[in-house]
């Protein structure tokens, strides 16, 4: 029998084959190795930066930030899918997951992990921020009563947003909007 070797936890993080971050009040405080692949930029230019410099607008940084108290307070973490930004300014889909390491101020400290969806999920039209964050949210299965609420938005303004990005992606209803957004490539 090989011998048992010690648990490297630092190494475990830094080699994750997922993007990984631990944060205090939305400041990355360290990331690993994927984390850094991912958004194209060495570890030194994202430590003691903000999240926002991984979020395609200021509004989206600050929406999306807002939106995640009351999960994480009513559960502990977070999870979506949601539009980021590259150092290069190249957009993608993102899976964002992370759990709040004090229960009472999930923005305090946290882990995240974040999963490259581009592959199977191209960003296929030039959306605006709150386009960005309503289609998030109908990939999700959420209605436009739900997506309103969670966004303080009228359901008449979402219905307008869903129209909008109907058009742009020359989708008959709804159901294939949703289809459009996951936009799986298999003609590759």
């Amino acid at each position: 029998m090989p011998p048992i070797l010690p648990i490297d936890f630092e190494k475990i993080f830094l080699y994750a084959p997922v993007g990984m971050c631990v944060s205090q009040n939305r400041i990355i405080q360290a990331c690993n190795e994927a984390l850094c692949a991912m958004f194209g930029c060495p570890a030194e230019d994202l430590i003691g930066q903000s999240f926002l410099v991984l979020y395609p607008s200021a509004g989206e940084f600050e929406r999306t930030g807002a939106r995640i108290v009351p999960i994480m307070n009513a559960s502990g973490y977070y999870s979506d899918e949601r539009i980021m930004k590259r150092a290069n300014n190249d957009l993608f889909w993102c899976r964002v997951t992370g759990r709040g390491l004090l229960r009472d101020d999930p923005h305090a400290a946290g882990i995240w992990t974040f999963v490259d969806l581009s592959t199977k999920r191209p960003v296929s039209a030039n959306f605006t921020p709150r386009e960005r964050e309503i289609a998030a949210l109908l990939v999700e299965g959420k209605t436009s009563k739900l997506i309103a609420r969670q966004l303080d938005l009228s359901p008449r303004t979402v219905e307008t947003y869903r129209s909008k990005l109907m058009r742009k992606l020359n989708a008959a209803n709804s159901s294939e909007l949703v289809q459009k957004l996951l936009d799986v490539h298999s003609e590759d």
